[in-house]
């Protein structure tokens, strides 16, 4: 970043974060993505090379010729808040942004040689400025990810993939490579909400924009608390049928729903994990190189693990439950099993009249592994 684009002070003291990694934000599922993809030497390298396939050069003339491009001459207050979000997170280059006539609230960051950012005037319309700063931060949250060099990879990819969907059961392929990837849109969304809270530094203005979006600018009739409320009974509401018909409707979507977003990232700003990035204590960019792929693998199936035990959704807590039972039963077979062949008793030894002399004991049975738990010392990918 240039001195000069260092020289906007903030409208209040915010908290930055030098060389942080965008692995500190990222949901276990989007950075296992990331992680794997970053460990694939030379791939976005390839597809860059290919950006003349793809609509890039296309859409930023368009956004060029047909938007407006924020400058300290146009709309100077988002100019402000982008280069203070790039300040904070440490994004040495700052993307361009073009706010583009639309009615309908949104944002986007895309892009293959260099992201950007487009906002549409109905956000800008919709949000105060610590709710666009938020904003502002989840979009350079995407670009600091790679999420606009992945997702252009990725959504080329299956367009590429879609044309040859007359494979006999090329159909089932596409919509399982499609559905894989919108999960993981979803995810990355959820970290680009932390990495603008990151940016915003006030939760209750990253509450109050995603309650916005989903109600209009109408605040004074909301309730952040009512609004949270909404998003545990849509979890745990309904029984099977209202499961499956959730999955239905979200499986379509590359965003999650607003009341989701909102629960679960007032979860992370109360996390410990949120608590040692603002006192200082995150991955550097400068040790992304060293992560490992199978940890990261590790880190993810754990997290939807975890979901499965922890989800108030009649759909998950049956998953929960057929995996425990399924756990308890490999516990008792192996119990069974170990009395069929050894009694519950570990091998003996000589006593003490033994002929080597040695000092001797029986076994006990507590040599072995514990029935009652061997269920359960695996952590199963819910995914």
């Amino acid at each position: 970043m240039t001195e000069n684009d260092q020289g906007n002070v903030p409208s209040r003291q915010r908290k930055r974060f030098p060389g942080i990694s965008s692995r500190a934000y990222e949901h276990p599922a989007d950075r296992s993505a990331l992680v794997a993809l970053r460990k694939l030497s030379g791939f976005d390298t390839v597809f860059k090379a290919l950006s003349g396939l793809l609509p890039e050069r296309s859409l930023r003339l368009l956004f060029l010729s047909d938007s407006v491009r924020v400058s300290d001459a146009q709309f100077s207050h988002l100019n402000d808040m982008l280069r203070d979000a790039c300040y904070i997170l440490d994004l040495e280059k700052v993307p361009p942004m073009y706010v583009t006539q639309d009615p309908k609230p949104n944002a986007m960051c895309i892009g293959l040689d260099e992201p950007i950012i487009v906002v549409t005037t109905g956000l800008v319309e919709l949000l105060d400025e610590e709710e666009m700063r938020a904003v502002v931060g989840h979009e350079v949250g995407h670009a600091l990810s790679g999420h606009s060099v992945y997702r252009t990879v990725l959504l080329f990819l299956t367009g590429l993939a879609l044309k040859v969907a007359w494979i006999p059961l090329g159909n089932v392929a596409i919509m399982a490579i499609v559905t894989a990837l919108r999960e993981w849109f979803r995810k990355s969304e959820l970290s680009a909400d932390r990495a603008g809270l990151l940016v915003g530094q006030d939760v209750q203005a990253s509450m109050r924009g995603l309650m916005k979006i989903a109600g209009g600018n109408h605040l004074h009739e909301m309730n952040v608390d009512a609004f949270l409320a909404q998003a545990d009974e849509y979890e745990k509401s309904g029984d099977l049928r209202d499961s499956v018909l959730k999955i239905l409707n979200v499986l379509p979507r590359t965003h999650p729903f607003t009341t989701v977003r909102a629960a679960e990232l007032r979860k992370w700003s109360e996390s410990r994990d949120f608590q040692r990035i603002m006192d200082g204590h995150y991955p550097k960019r400068s040790e992304d190189k060293d992560t490992s792929v199978t940890d990261s693998f590790r880190e993810s199936a754990g997290h939807y693990a975890d979901t499965v035990r922890t989800s108030k959704d009649p759909l998950m807590k049956l998953v929960g439950d057929i995996a425990g039972g399924a756990g308890d039963l490999a516990g008792d077979l192996g119990g069974k099993l170990r009395n069929a062949f050894g009694g519950g008793q570990g091998p003996k030894k000589p006593d003490a009249a033994g002929t080597d002399g040695s000092e001797g004991t029986t076994g006990d049975g507590k040599s072995g592994p514990d029935s009652g738990n061997s269920g359960n010392s695996g952590t199963g990918d819910a995914q």
